[in-house]
């Protein structure tokens, strides 16, 4: 039986109640369908007409995360949750029209096939990279990880291009990036996201940096989009005593349900700040509210994103499936961290459970807002760019000094970027037509020491050693050490 008949079949088959004609529409649907399938000037599948029609069109009036995912969508939803993905192992520079090597990591296709730090990437499959804006580069790059992909590689020293055949193998990419001493006794651990296996990398990490025995923590979720709800309550177990209250869910169809610190939790005791961004979501938002409501971490940073949807995968047939909203979560205070949506959308979930107050109090009584999103108990925003720092960046400056000094200077991990290094950099630049002027030279000084300190150690060390010095200047976490006393 083909998909069309089973539809129409199923369609037929649905009794017409009083107060309900969806047995109707159904079939004027199909009735529809069936016209165009047999009369369209076009070819149309019914792959076409309901995987990317009908069924995103339903779904398109309750909410922006409701979403259908056809097979190949659905597979890959099931690999992120696993942190299981393809890939060649190599850490980029991504710049318009650019593509540097920082760094292969071990074992891995990248490393195997003898790319190294520094290399250039001009051509992946026979596309040109210099004609390439950023999104054409992420998508490019995005594609060639599902196959193999033939790269040209011009390398510093080495005349002609290399050529190279990679093969992407599955990798598991752990959800906690960057874990190291930012001060004396004090900790900075990265996580970027939220999945099985987060509570038990992020408790191996501080037990690395020395477990209780650390005077403060600094736990970054800037850009954490979020994850899994189990480990954001396992990862919150981590911190806060037994028996406290973690999120609550509350839906139109779901009966409202809290969860909390199991009580054979033995957390951790040091002092903690968390950091958050626009882009810290989801899962990200429920550890930091839980955390703040509960003043056991100071938040620091900018507001979330306030993404506080509960999110139940349905699967269906034929390999596809179905994320479609069902509840919203709640801090411990009472705080929806659900952002109100944009006009056109009416969610269920919100119309059944709304906040009726915009004031909220922590256990010490400290007051802390609602309206969407986590509100930092510091607001602080990234260092800003001036003219001069964006035109370095942008012409990729700084990565190509690295590469060009490191083909003639080995360094050691004290190295310091000296005046000497500085008046090299500025030479470097003058011979690419970049020439700032004094006064621009003078104030950025410091920054652009940082800036050659991280991108030399990028290459030379990897990317988790260029990291370290990066946040050394790092606003945000300047503020998070001033808090904890470091």
């Amino acid at each position: 039986m083909s998909r069309l008949a089973f539809i129409l079949l199923c369609a037929a088959a649905i009794p017409l109640a009083a107060d309900d004609d969806l047995g109707s529409q159904l079939k004027s649907v199909m009735e529809a369908y069936s016209i165009v399938e047999r009369q369209a000037a076009d070819p149309v599948s019914s792959e076409q007409a309901f995987y990317q029609g009908a069924i995103p069109g339903l779904l398109r009036t309750l909410d922006p995360h409701s979403i259908f995912f056809d097979p190949s969508q659905f597979q890959q939803l099931k690999n992120m949750e696993s942190s299981t993905q393809k890939g060649f192992g190599s850490v980029v520079s991504l710049l318009p029209g650019r593509v540097i090597v920082l760094q292969t990591l071990p074992g891995t296709p990248s490393a195997k096939s003898g790319l190294a730090p520094g290399d250039e990437i001009v051509g992946i499959n026979g596309y040109i990279i210099a004609r390439l804006d950023i999104d054409q580069l992420t998508q490019l790059l995005t594609q060639s990880r599902q196959q193999q992909a033939r790269l040209e590689v011009r390398r510093p020293g080495t005349a002609g291009l290399l050529h190279f055949l990679l093969t992407p193998a599955e990798m598991q990419s752990p959800s906690v990036e960057r874990a190291f001493f930012i001060a004396a006794g004090i900790g900075y651990i990265r996580v970027s996201s939220f999945d099985e296996k987060t509570s038990a990398e992020l408790k191996q990490a501080i037990e690395k940096l020395g477990g209780d025995h650390l005077a403060g923590l600094i736990l970054d979720l800037r850009n954490n989009p979020g994850g899994l709800l189990t480990a954001a309550i396992e990862t919150a177990s981590l911190f806060l005593k037994p028996g406290s209250k973690i999120v609550t869910v509350r839906g139109r169809a779901v009966s409202e349900k809290s969860e909390s610190v199991p009580s054979s939790a033995t957390p951790y005791g040091f002092k903690l700040a968390i950091l958050i961004n626009g882009k810290t979501a989801s899962a990200s938002e429920i550890v930091s509210g839980a955390m703040q409501d509960h003043d056991r971490a100071t938040i620091i940073g900018e507001p979330s994103f306030g993404k506080g949807l509960v999110q139940s995968v349905f699967p269906l047939s034929e390999g596809t499936g179905l994320a479609l909203t069902t509840a919203l979560y709640y801090t411990p205070s009472g705080r929806s961290i659900q952002k109100p949506l944009a006009a056109g959308f009416e969610l269920g979930a919100v119309t059944a459970h709304p906040n009726t107050q915009t004031v909220f109090h922590t256990d010490k009584g400290r007051v802390v807002t609602g309206g969407g999103g986590i509100q930092p108990d510091y607001v602080v925003y990234p260092a800003p760019m001036d003219r001069l720092r964006m035109v370095l960046d942008a012409s990729g400056s700084f990565t190509r000094f690295a590469t060009h000094y490191l083909l003639t200077h080995k360094i050691t991990e004290d190295f310091e970027v000296t005046p000497q290094v500085l008046d090299e950099f500025h030479l470097f630049l003058s011979e690419r037509d970049i020439q700032p002027g004094l006064a621009d030279w003078s104030s950025a000084q410091d920054f652009i020491r940082n800036r050659l300190k991280t991108e030399i150690f990028n290459q030379a060390f990897g990317v988790e050693k260029g990291d370290e010095v990066d946040a050394r200047r790092d606003p945000v976490i300047l503020k998070a050490l001033q808090v904890l006393g470091g």
